[in-house]
């Protein structure tokens, strides 16, 4: 990864340099997205996350640059700007899942018939399952499990934005949201149903007192859909938010892990 690189894609973004002569830079970023060498979301040694904002104005340069295209894959054909992932190689992807050009899936991830978008990254160990999304640059990391409905948010404006951050080992229940960069700790578990977003109150309500944390599961927490009453001009009314009823046990380690064992011992899932 080359400081001119980076320097030709903020130049072209704020308007400085011609978009065409950013081509190669634009181009060069979006294949070392593509092949996992760099991503929008980068964990530091002391565990804390930084966003490259530079890779969300190459993924939009690479829109502008892009011309629309008839895309054809097996029985399949698309009219789109960005062709589809071929660097798939150790991936289990069952039809129709599409992965865009620019998402990184390493080996040994499972795809069932779902949808990962441009500038995202997908972990080792880690199952999408049936209508699934992961939004552009989301991170998702290894050995997590994204149930049936699930939707991940993605984010590419403003440049800097931090995306959705899934770490190694949670597990997201069937139909819950996450979106506008909520971080989800390793090993986290979110029941069914649960919405997350920016502003989402999430309440730790296993202890003595109520604890309350917006935009960030801590690890091992298992958090379940809620209410909490709100004042307004009409009335008092119930608003949704998060609940963190405990931590992560043994018996919900076994639950969670299952698909990997069923992989381990080759059983068709």
């Amino acid at each position: 990864m080359s400081t001119q690189m980076i320097e030709t894609i903020e130049s072209a973004f704020r308007g400085d340099t011609p978009a065409e002569e950013a081509r190669d830079a634009v181009s060069q970023a979006i294949a070392l997205l593509d092949a996992g060498e760099v991503s929008l979301a980068e964990q530091q040694i002391d565990g804390s996350w930084s966003v490259n904002g530079w890779i969300q104005q190459a993924i939009l340069l690479f829109f502008r640059q892009q011309q629309m295209e008839i895309i054809e894959l097996g029985p399949y054909t698309y009219h789109d700007k960005v062709p589809l992932k071929s660097n798939v190689a150790g991936v289990r992807i069952v039809p129709p899942a599409t992965v865009r050009y620019g998402a990184f899936v390493e080996a040994g991830a499972v795809l069932m018939p779902s949808y990962v978008n441009i500038g995202s990254h997908v972990g080792s160990g880690t199952m999408v399952d049936t209508w699934a999304t992961v939004g552009s640059g989301a991170w998702i990391g290894r050995d997590v499990h994204l149930s049936g409905g699930v939707g991940i948010g993605g984010v590419l404006e403003p440049p800097g934005a931090r995306p959705v951050i899934i770490e190694d080992g949670a597990f997201v229940g069937s139909r819950a949201i996450v979106v506008e960069g909520v971080h989800v700790g390793a090993e986290a578990v979110l029941g069914a149903g649960v919405i997350l977003t920016a502003s989402t109150k999430i309440i730790d309500v296993s202890g003595s007192e109520p604890v309350e944390h917006v935009g960030f599961i801590p690890p091992r927490k298992v958090v379940i859909p809620g209410t909490r009453p709100r004042q307004f001009p009409a009335g008092t009314f119930d608003v949704p938010c998060a609940l963190i009823i405990g931590e992560r046990t043994e018996s919900t380690d076994r639950k969670t892990s299952l698909n990997s064992a069923l992989r381990e011992l080759g059983v068709d899932v």
